[in-house]
Formats: C-alpha cells, structure tokens, sequence
C-alpha cells in the first residue's frame, strides 16, 4: 500500500536491516525497482538476487538522485551475515541533502567520535534517526549499540534540530 519508493538507503548487512524478502519486493515494485544505496561491497549481494539497480558507496562518497544529495558516513558498527563473511561490506549511516531539508540516519552504531565529525561537516540537520536498541548488557553491546544517554549525546553532536529514536525492542 505503499506509493512508489525512489530510493531506500541500506546501513549494512545484517539481517534486520537488509532483508531479502523486503528489497526483492521493492525491486518488484510497479513503475520499476527504487536505487539502493549501500556500502562497498553490497552490490554483488544484490546481483545474486537479480537486482541491479544499487549504488555502492565508501564512506564521505556522495552521490545526487532525484534532487537529494546522499553521502555514506562512517560510524562505528560492523557487517555480518554468514560465519565466514564478517566486513567483507562496508557499513555506515546517511546524510540525504536537499536545499529545503536536511536528515541523518545513523543505521546501527556505538558512540565514537564519527557523530561530532559529521555534526562538524555537514553543520546540523533538521531531522536525525537515532538507533536506541540492543545496547544492553553494556559490557557486551556498547562498542556497537548506544544507550538512551548516547542517543542524546549523539543528537546534540550530530546538530540535529529534532531526532527520533529508531530500533527500540527489535531484540
């Protein structure tokens, strides 16, 4: 029920945020598939579900579509979904630019000092999408998954005039 999607952003690989019933029915979709944004070396995932329609990206790459301007940012997480494939794809969050708006997903990621860095480059944002799950235990889960405290660290680095929390309860 959705209208046509142009354009749907991956973070990275792993199974709760790439899907392959979800971007098989995207590409399915009428009026042709959306592009696909993701890391280095995603694009090959793609292509062995027959979809080609993807753009794959390192980090601070930036490429305009549709009037917006998407750039893959680095933070601090990690790629996986087999045993034997761990970072064989680059991960990261987005930054999608256009003159009357401005908005940053983080993806998944730990605190680190990327936030401030793309607060720096980029000068604020009017929206950011903060994930605030999976971060507990903490000894365990702080290097890749912020708490409530970072999320709000992570708001006022990254600039952003309103955030929403986004990956609360997925596990």
């Amino acid at each position: 029920q959705l209208p046509h999607i142009d354009a749907v952003v991956i973070s990275h690989d792993h199974y709760d945020h790439l899907d392959i019933a979800s971007v098989t029915r995207l590409a399915a979709q009428p009026g042709g598939p959306p592009r696909f944004f993701a890391g280095l070396g995603t694009k090959r995932w793609f292509a062995q579900l027959g979809i080609d329609s993807v753009e794959e990206m390192d980090w601070w790459q930036s490429v305009d579509f549709g009037g917006v301007q998407f750039t893959f940012v680095p933070v601090q997480h990690w790629s996986k979904r087999t045993l034997w494939d761990a970072n064989r794809r680059l991960w990261g969050g987005w930054v999608l630019r256009h003159p009357s708006f401005s908005f940053f997903f983080a993806g998944d990621a730990g605190y680190s000092r990327d936030f401030a860095d793309i607060g720096e480059r980029f000068g604020g944002f009017d929206l950011a999408a903060i994930p605030v799950g999976a971060y507990a235990p903490r000894w365990f889960m702080s290097i890749m998954h912020v708490d409530p405290a970072e999320a709000v660290r992570v708001h006022r680095d990254v600039r952003a005039r309103q955030s929403v929390g986004i990956h609360w309860g997925t596990f």
